[in-house]
This record gives structure tokens, sequence and C-alpha cells, in this order.
């Protein structure tokens, strides 16, 4: 009766998820990051290229808040450094770096002649200012710069500033695309192509910007100011917005209608089954390593997240260079599953498995990997929770599965998931081995940090402390034939804006 009741709730949620993700709009979903949606729609008739803004919120690149307006940001504020596609670090604001042998003290070199929107020059000072105003507590940056100890600057070196860390890390410029802002006011000015006009109803090109071999692909751009989510949906819908960037796949995420284009990115957003490694049979890596064979990934990338996901093997995304799944593959495989339970006696086990019940997307997954294990000769105990009780279950241990998601930085800092002091370890994983591996991992320089991820990999597939499920994916959304050209990246709709054509 148990084993009925999760096939017949899993298949309710899956029908449940395709009427939520479907609506009446015309768009598909894309299939990998990067590739543009196909449609047999009529396009409709193309409005002039605008964006959304809310006036009554901070325009602030890192203690804004509403994601809107962050939409904006890349248009109107650079960083010292990019993040492309394949998680790789390029140069913008800074010419060239120097990295001490502990990988402690980073010092930065400035492009010489940048100037803000207004005049003022590009110095160490404002930009240890800005990166500095982004370790406040009021900052969305203040996790991702804990590890920063100091930002300091030198009289006779004003284009250099020297960041110092508190632990080795060989990757920092990941970590700095951080957009770079003058002052912290609601609406301070930058370094990048656009202005916003006093009233705040245009961007306008920038006739000084530094990066003059680029073309703007138009000169002046409309914003369409809206108050509340409805009026945003509406005017999208309607094409009086030409461009939004969003979660499709979040919680309570927002439907759009209308003729649209859905250009998909990766993301940094990680789902994956954890384990209580401290109790019950999951103390045992071969039972762990059995149940990585009951989690069908492709069918959730494909089916329960629509394709707005990738499948992984590893806690990486597949389009870093660091992903090496290695020769022995632990991927979906319900009869070699039924024949481990049947060899490691785990038949008829009793499992609590926890859930966030506030995400369709999450509970259907969660219902697929319980309905195998149940399958397989498990008895599943799916307890689906809202947050606040889900992550109290977390704390207090109680349980031997639990769905989780959390957002890596752009270095793929795995410490606080997997390491034994790790704020995300909730299943008490600890390997002093495994610690060292990660500590060597992060420090490591691009060209050796392959290497240290490898030897990492090797231990993790052989322990299997969590389950890699997939990796998310942004989207940017678009009126129907109005752009081409788009390659978005994480945090920035605009990227190679240069590359664009717009009708």
């Amino acid at each position: 009766m148990k084993r009925c009741r999760l096939t017949a709730l899993f298949f309710a949620l899956l029908l449940s998820l395709s009427a939520c993700g479907g609506g009446d709009s015309p768009a598909v979903s894309v299939s990998t990051p990067g590739d543009v949606s196909q449609g047999t729609v009529q396009p409709p008739k193309v409005l002039p290229f605008t964006l959304a803004f809310y006036p009554e919120y901070s325009l602030h690149p890192t203690l804004a808040g509403n994601r809107t307006n962050l939409t904006l940001t890349p248009l109107l504020y650079e960083s010292l450094f990019t993040v492309d596609p394949s998680f790789q670090v390029q140069s913008l604001l800074c010419s060239s770096y120097t990295v001490s042998e502990d990988k402690l003290v980073w010092t930065l070199n400035l492009r010489p002649g940048i100037t803000f929107s207004d005049g003022t020059p590009l110095t160490g000072q404002t930009v240890a200012d800005a990166l500095n105003l982004a370790r406040a507590p009021a900052s969305r940056y203040r996790e991702r710069l804990a590890g920063v100890a100091a930002i300091t600057v030198q009289d006779e070196s004003p284009n250099q500033l020297v960041i110092t860390l508190g632990r080795p890390n060989g990757s920092l410029p990941l970590l700095l695309d951080i957009p770079i802002a003058l002052g912290n006011g609601e609406r301070p000015v930058g370094t990048g192509p656009y202005v916003l006009s006093e009233d705040g109803l245009f961007l306008t090109a920038r006739s000084g910007w530094w990066q003059k071999d680029k073309s703007l692909p138009i000169q002046s751009i409309p914003l369409r100011t809206v108050s509340e989510s409805d009026e945003l949906i509406y005017a999208f819908d309607g094409g009086e917005i030409s461009l939004v960037d969003v979660d499709l796949m979040a919680t309570n995420a927002t439907g759009y209608g209308g003729n649209y284009q859905t250009w998909d990115y990766p993301a940094a957003d990680f789902l994956y089954l954890g384990f209580n490694t401290q109790a019950g049979i999951f103390r045992s890596a071969e039972a762990r390593r059995a149940v990585w064979l009951a989690v069908d990934r492709d069918t959730i990338a494909t089916t329960i997240y629509a394709n707005h996901a990738i499948s992984t093997l590893l806690p990486v995304h597949p389009a870093s260079g660091l992903y090496q799944p290695g020769g022995e593959s632990l991927a979906y495989n319900p009869e070699a599953l039924a024949a481990q339970v049947e060899e490691l006696r785990l038949k008829d086990s009793s499992l609590v498995f926890l859930v966030n019940s506030e995400n369709v997307a999450k509970a259907a997954a969660a219902q697929l990997i319980a309905y195998q294990l149940e399958t397989a000769g498990f008895v599943v105990e799916l307890r689906q929770l809202p947050f606040e009780e889900y992550t109290a279950a977390l704390a207090t241990g109680v349980f031997d599965l639990y769905l989780g998601e959390t957002m890596f930085t752009a270095d793929f800092d795995l410490a606080p998931l997997l390491s034994s002091d790790g704020a995300l370890n909730y299943g008490g994983w600890r390997g002093e081995e495994t610690d060292a591996l990660l500590a060597a991992m992060r420090a490591a320089v691009p060209e050796e940090k392959a290497v240290h991820a490898g030897a990492f990999f090797a231990l993790f597939s052989e322990q299997a402390p969590i389950v890699p499920i997939i990796f998310k994916n942004g989207s940017v959304l678009t009126q129907w034939g109005q752009l081409s050209g788009l390659n978005p990246v994480r945090g920035n709709a605009f990227y190679q804006i240069e590359n664009w054509s717009i009708k």
C-alpha cells in the first residue's frame, strides 16, 4: 500500500508540475544551457527594445535586492573580472595581478584611464571602497567575501589594491565578478556602457566608455517602470518589456505568458541527495553508493525541471573544466540497485526521507527517488515539510536521506557542503583526508586545480557522502524574434552584448 501511495502521489505531482510549467506560453524550454528554444507560433508585433525598472527600489549593484533592477546592473557597472559560460575567469577592470606563494595576498593592477560616468577616475581606493561595501552585512556578496581579511591600497600605487585572505584561495578572481559602483547611494554611477537618465526613464550609451572597440547594438533603452510583480508580468506578456532574467523553477516562480523565446544559461544552483552518515544504514559507503543507482538524473532534469537543468555526477557543473566523472559510473541503474539491495541485505530497511514541500519540482524529484528506492526493496517514509520545519529536522539529524539545494560560488568551493565543519554538512560527513583534499583544491591556482579536483573526486566517488543530481539553469526570456545573438551568463543577461542584433 505504501508503494502504491508513493506512485500515485508522484504522478500527481508530475502532472501538477507540467501544468504549472506549461501555462498558455508557446515557448519551449531548451535542452542544454545556451540553446535557444524553438516554437511554431507567429511572431508578435515588435515593439521598441525596453527593459523593466522598479524606481522605488535601490539600483545599487551590491546592496539592492530586487532581481529586476539587478538585471540592469551589467549595463551600468563593471567588475574586476567576469566569469564565462565555462566558469572560467576573464579580466575586465583588472589588467593583471600577482599572488603570494601561500595564496593569501593578491595584488591587483587596474586598467589605466577608466572613469565612472560622472568623470571620477577609477582608482585602487574607489575599488577598495566598493569591495569593502560588498563585505558589509547588508551586501548580497557578504558570504562570498567572508574569507577576505583586508582590502588595502598604497599611496604610491593609486591604480593598485591588495586583497589579503584569511585562508588560501588560488581562484580568488572567480569571486571578483562583483560590480563596482561609486558610493553607497541608491543610484550610484558606474563604469559601464550605459548611464541612467535623471528621470529614470532611459538608459543612454556613454560617449566616453573605455571599451571603444565594442559597438553597442542600441544607443538608448527605454525603461518601463513597474511597482509590483503582477504589473511586470502583464507588461512582459503584452510586449511592453523585451527581456527578463528569471529562475523558472524557483519556489513560487513567476509565470509568464505571451510569445517569447527562452535562452538558458549555466548556473551554480546545485540539487543533491544527502545522507545521515552518523546513524543508520548510511554509515556504510556501500549503502550510500547503492542509492546513487536510484537517482534518475536525466528524467529529473528533462521532465521534472522541464529542461531547465542539466544532470551531473559530481558537485561541479559539467560545463566546468573541473568536471571529471571518472571511469566507474554510478549513474541511474534500477537493476543494479535491486541487486545491491539484495547483496548488502538492505531489503525492507526503513528510511526517513526529508524534502521541502514548498517547491513543486523538488517534491516531484523526491517522489521519483522514493519510488525507485521502494521498488528496489526499501521502505520509505517521505516527509514533505515547510521550509522552517525542514531545516529544523535537518538540524536534529532525525533522518536517513534529504533532498538538498545550495548555490555554489564560481570557484566551486565545496567546503561548506563536504568539509567536517561545513555549515551545510547536515549529514555529519567526516574525514581528515577529505578536508585535506578540499583545502588543496581550494588553494590550487587555475592551471593546477583540475589535478587536485581529480584527486578529491576519486575519493568522493568511493565514499559517496552525497548524491549529485542536477544543476539548475537560469533563463532569459525575450519577446519572440526581437533579439538574436544572446549569450547570457550567470549574473549578466547582457554578456557580449556587442554581438546582439535587435529588431
